[in-house]
């Protein structure tokens, strides 16, 4: 149930492996560009990034959640057009008990972007925190020649700031905003406090923008607490 792939199975079960994708040396110059946008939310929520070629899903969802500012606190899964009319592919974390309760997630730790993300235009729907449910779009915006000088992945473009985790989805975040704009507002200070004064939901610059190593997250979640 967990996943199709065969090669990471032993008797014990699931065997974790974190798998980067090989690239020829003409392939390591370039870079994926993607931007994302948070739905249903005004005015937009949204950032470019710029990621190595050879990113797995789980880098890329690492590379997302410090783009946009979240804290990575819940399970995420993408969602992409798989191979065959109308078929759809979810990658992120899987089901580990096989329980068979739940959809069938691919390890993204496994997978290549480049598996997917294979033309300009390619769209994917990510959806972080299932009690939330915020859904993003994410799409394949550009092969970029990478810079000898950056450091990537980076964070180039963007407006607006993240919303607060754990504020309740979409209909929550505007209920944030509505007793923040209100200091007459029943619960103003509650959630002013809780906040912080230094949140701004106007407020974001790429020079804040920091990228967590996603090798040492994948350790931190799954082998590091074995």
């Amino acid at each position: 149930m967990v996943s199709r792939f065969d090669k990471n199975y032993t008797e014990e079960g699931y065997l974790m492996k974190y798998e980067k994708l090989p690239l020829h040396s003409s392939l390591k110059s370039q870079v994926l560009q993607f931007s994302i946008e948070l739905h249903e939310i005004e005015p937009k929520i949204w950032r470019r990034i710029q990621v190595p070629l050879d990113y797995n899903f789980w880098d890329l969802h690492v590379a997302i959640q410090d783009a946009m500012g979240w804290k990575d606190y819940h399970l995420h899964h993408f969602e992409i057009k798989g191979k065959g009319k109308g078929k759809k592919v979810l990658i992120g974390i899987p089901d580990f008990n096989g329980s068979g309760e739940l959809p069938e997630v691919f390890p993204g730790w496994e997978i290549p972007l480049i598996a997917y993300f294979n033309a300009l235009g390619v769209e994917a729907v990510y959806e972080y925190d299932y009690g939330d449910s915020w859904i993003h779009k994410v799409k394949l915006e550009g092969y970029i020649f990478r810079e000898k000088v950056t450091k990537y992945p980076i964070c180039i473009d963007g407006n607006n700031a993240c919303p607060p985790e754990d504020c309740g989805g979409v209909d929550g975040y505007y209920r944030v905003i509505e007793a923040l704009s209100d200091p007459d507002h029943d619960d103003h200070k509650e959630i002013l406090n809780w906040t912080g004064k230094d949140w701004d939901p106007r407020q974001f610059d790429t020079v804040n923008v920091r990228f967590d190593d996603p090798y040492k997250r994948w350790r931190n979640a799954f082998m590091d607490r074995k």
